[in-house]
């Protein structure tokens, strides 16, 4: 890899850790530029997921004051995530690389939505006075596992979409939510990882680079992430995620 490769690479890592804690979608970042430097989709993926495994470590840890009293809920919820993620990563490398290069354009779309449609989202959470739906119900544990399931597969804005879920489904504030969402996202995407290391080809390169650089940047995300100025990150999302859709069409 050359220095502008590495640099770039870092500076994803970076943007991606500090993203993922604060809401989700950091995918969004390190996934194209892996693209842009010529990595197969597959692959691409594959070694993002694995890198960014250290970063979603790094999240839960700086956002551990919100966790607190939330351990049998993290438990409960946190079994369905592991098994998402185990399906998802499963199905990445059982079904035909033709089929991820089909789908993921869809997927980054939905996601993209999703990240332009947040502020909308966070309002209608904040505006909530009752329960949507009570945290212990089967609908709530078969849709985090659902999202575990996309989160295993791809990722991108898995965070948004637990955030969503569990908005509606606890009456607490946000943050903590955020903390829970953290442990969930890292779940799948930590045993994701570890599936892929034994049954997949993984780009140690990239792969450490992102790991190093989402560390910090998951830090920065946990302790100044609420100061960043949201519309300019969901433009810089929506920017890159275009233009990872545009490469995979035009492949």
């Amino acid at each position: 890899m050359s220095l502008g490769e590495i640099a770039a690479i870092a500076l994803a890592g970076l943007a991606a850790g500090t993203i993922n804690t604060v809401v989700g979608s950091g995918t969004l970042i390190t996934f194209p530029v892996l693209l842009a430097f010529g990595y197969a989709p597959v692959m691409a993926n594959v070694s993002n997921t694995v890198g960014l495994v250290p970063g979603s470590v790094s999240g839960a840890i700086g956002y551990r004051r919100e966790l607190a009293g939330q351990r049998r809920r993290a438990i409960r919820l946190g079994m369905m995530s592991v098994l998402g993620g185990i399906t998802g990563a499963v199905l990445l490398l059982i079904l035909p690389a033709s089929v991820f290069k089909a789908v993921v354009p869809l997927f980054i779309a939905i996601a993209l939505a999703l990240v332009i449609l947040q502020p909308r989202l966070k309002q209608l959470l904040a505006e909530r006075e009752i329960d949507a739906v009570h945290e212990s119900g089967v609908a709530v544990a078969l849709a985090v596992y659902l999202t575990g399931v996309y989160g295993g597969y791809f990722g991108a804005a898995q965070g948004i979409l637990l955030l969503g879920i569990l908005g509606v489904t606890l009456s607490q504030d946000l943050h903590r939510t955020n903390a829970l969402k953290n442990v969930l996202a890292g779940l799948t995407n930590g045993v994701a990882a570890a599936y892929f290391m034994f049954a997949a080809h993984v780009d140690w390169g990239p792969a450490g680079i992102i790991a190093g650089a989402s560390i910090v940047g998951a830090q920065l995300g946990a302790r100044y992430g609420r100061r960043l100025p949201s519309a300019a990150l969901r433009a810089l999302i929506v920017v890159v995620g275009v233009s990872a859709i545009l490469r995979l069409l035009i492949a």
